[in-house]
């Protein structure tokens, strides 16, 4: 090797320290997109539990109706909490990951025993509601901040979440 060669080794600092994250957005500001986020990744994280809980013990004349559309449901919440941790990540943050971790930071409550088809159903409204808020109340922040990919990724998942509890509140419509 070449005293020239030898004398170019990467700095003990930038081997062991990221690069600073200059997005535009500032770190106080990230941190507090990131919280709202997490909220947000532990009530889908949560409400795609009870989806597939539901689709695995749901019964009676509307089962098969029900099994495949809480099926639907669960597979597009899977692939939603991949793109909000994936956002937190983008911001700098560790994505919370664990069922403490959403248990503390989700407002969806665990179903009770195993309710039966119509309890289900109103639970998942009130879920996908509870995700609707919590994307909702995240614009102030996000937009102070201009972080207009968040503020995208919170409006396709209102679009989902509304859509998704319209169609299950119109089962209990008769």
């Amino acid at each position: 090797m070449s005293a020239k060669t030898s004398s170019k080794k990467p700095s003990s600092k930038a081997a062991t320290s990221a690069p600073a994250i200059d997005i535009g957005i500032n770190e106080k500001a990230r941190a507090k997109i990131v919280e709202g986020l997490s909220h947000l990744l532990a009530d889908t994280y949560t409400l795609y539990l009870k989806t597939h809980n539901f689709h695995w013990n749901v019964k009676g004349p509307m089962f098969n109706t029900l099994h495949l559309m809480f099926e639907t449901q669960y597979n597009e919440l899977a692939l939603a909490v991949d793109l909000i941790a994936e956002r937190i990540r983008a911001l700098g943050y560790p994505a919370p990951g664990t069922y403490s971790e959403f248990a503390k930071l989700t407002c969806i409550p665990e179903p009770k025993g195993v309710p039966s088809a119509e309890e289900m159903i109103v639970q998942l409204v009130e879920g996908q509601e509870a995700v609707v808020r919590t994307a909702r109340n995240m614009f102030p922040v996000v937009d102070a901040a201009s972080d207009e990919p968040t503020a995208d990724l919170l409006t396709q998942r209102m679009q989902v979440h509304e859509k998704t509890a319209w169609m299950l509140r119109s089962l209990l419509d008769g």
